[in-house]
């Protein structure tokens, strides 16, 4: 009785796999190089068969409103973040686009994350390799800032490659996306096919999820706290301006980066001079100072430090540094 359950069992659970893979698989992938990542992007629900059937019809042409389509769906584009004072449209962006049809919000995303889609392009038009290439980088690049190694992929065909679309060629090749076939060629201008859309799709979303994302790192804080300037006549024409400030400790100093001149005014910005790393400094607030000398006409003001920048056009300046005692 145990032996006839167990057998019992046994048929139901490979009954109920294979009609899992059934639900989940396409007809006409079988044996195709991409069959699993279609498979993975279908469960997804990421593709739909060709029309009402349950075929993908991987070795078939994509066109442009398929390929953005995929491409914004399957990276996850969208603008619910994002609030319009008058809703775009497909056609102000893509006049030869339709503004109802289902493709439509799809281009309006790409136009707004800049993929760099053809202002002139039609739904039905075949899409590329190079072309399904530069979009589908563009639109990695929208998910983060990622690093990739600092090398050319060379490429036997490279002479047919469109040049603005090169840098998202190699990044894919990079990262290995996409791929060279045995005699190293990309294939630029050839009809992208379903399949490897689909494939290249998968990998990114892969790529996505899995790379490491550059962390910029932590502005450093500004040493030079609470400057104060004084200013005290030369002569008729010139004046000696003093800039005083704290900084962390001893080891630290300041200078008169440049001075710009806007107006009536010139605007001394600071820059801290940083200490030796050889040595040894005691950590206590240092008072220290830096005078230069300005015209007479222009009153002196005290801009931001190294770092964040003054307008108007920069002068030297003659500087002399000194601590406060």
């Amino acid at each position: 009785m145990k032996k006839k359950s167990l057998l019992t069992f046994t048929i139901i659970a490979v009954l109920l796999l294979a009609l899992g893979q059934t639900v989940w698989a396409f007809k006409d992938v079988k044996n195709d190089p991409n069959e699993a990542k279609i498979t993975e992007l279908k469960k997804l629900g990421l593709l739909s068969g060709v029309g009402q059937s349950d075929n993908f019809n991987p070795q078939g042409n994509l066109n442009y409103a398929s390929g953005i389509s995929l491409i914004v769906r399957g990276l996850d584009l969208n603008l619910d973040h994002v609030r319009f004072i008058k809703e775009p449209k497909a056609t102000d962006s893509f006049p030869n686009l339709k503004d109802d049809a289902w493709y439509s919000q799809a281009f309006v995303i790409a136009a707004f994350y800049g993929l760099e889609v053809p202002k002139d392009v039609k739904a039905n038009d075949v899409m590329t390799r190079e072309q399904f290439a530069h979009h589908l980088f563009k639109a990695i690049s929208t998910k983060g800032d990622y690093a990739f190694i600092e090398i050319f992929m060379m490429i036997a065909d490279e002479a047919d490659v469109n040049t603005a679309y090169m840098d998202s060629i190699q990044k894919l090749l990079i990262s290995k996306i996409a791929q060279l076939d045995s005699a190293n060629k990309f294939y630029p201008k050839k009809n992208i096919t379903r399949g490897d859309a689909a494939g290249w799709l998968y990998d990114s979303i892969q790529f996505v999820k899995n790379a490491e994302e550059i962390i910029p790192p932590e502005p450093t804080p500004d040493p030079i706290i609470d400057a104060k300037l004084t200013v005290a006549p030369v002569n008729g024409d010139v004046n000696k301006v003093t800039v005083t400030a704290q900084v962390p400790h001893p080891g630290y100093g300041i200078r008169i980066a440049s001075i710009a001149f806007e107006g009536k005014q010139a605007i001394l910005r600071l820059e801290a001079t940083l200490p030796d790393p050889d040595k040894m400094y005691p950590q206590v607030i240092t008072d220290v100072q830096v005078s230069t000398y300005v015209d007479a006409a222009y009153e002196p003001v005290i801009g931001s430090s190294e770092g964040g920048g003054t307008s108007g056009s920069a002068g030297t300046s003659s500087s002399e540094v000194s601590p406060v005692s």
